[in-house]
């Protein structure tokens, strides 16, 4: 069983950055792919970036793309989300997620792990 546990969310102004944690308990990530998630209120979860488990190949949706940055840091069994150029319309829980096979995938169903979310909140 992996356990996850995110950190860094929190309040923010439009146009500035947050730095989200994700991290890894239970056993090593390392062979893992990796994925952040994010739900607004009333709207369904949605994808945001996924990573392969060497960190090699990145995703992202295209309404991040450019201004978020998904790594990894397998020796500290970490995964992080650097959010740039914060939009409200950012503002969700999000959530890290983990893959029981090397290729990252933008579909949440295909994730094995979740942790409970952190919240990020961008005022206009």
């Amino acid at each position: 069983q992996v356990q996850l546990v995110e950190s860094g969310g929190g309040l923010v102004q439009a146009g500035g950055s947050l730095r989200l944690s994700c991290d890894a308990s239970g056993r090593t990530i390392n062979s893992y792919a990796m994925g952040w998630f994010r739900q607004a209120p009333g709207k369904e979860r949605g994808y945001v970036a996924a990573i392969s488990w060497d960190g090699g190949v990145t995703y992202y949706a295209n309404s991040v793309k450019g201004r978020f940055t998904i790594s990894r840091d397998n020796a500290k069994n970490t995964v992080y989300l650097q959010m740039n150029s914060l939009k409200p319309e950012d503002t969700a829980v999000y959530y890290c997620a983990a893959r029981r096979a090397m290729a990252p995938i933008r579909t949440a169903s295909e994730y094995d792990y979740w942790g409970q979310g952190t919240q990020v909140t961008v005022s206009s």
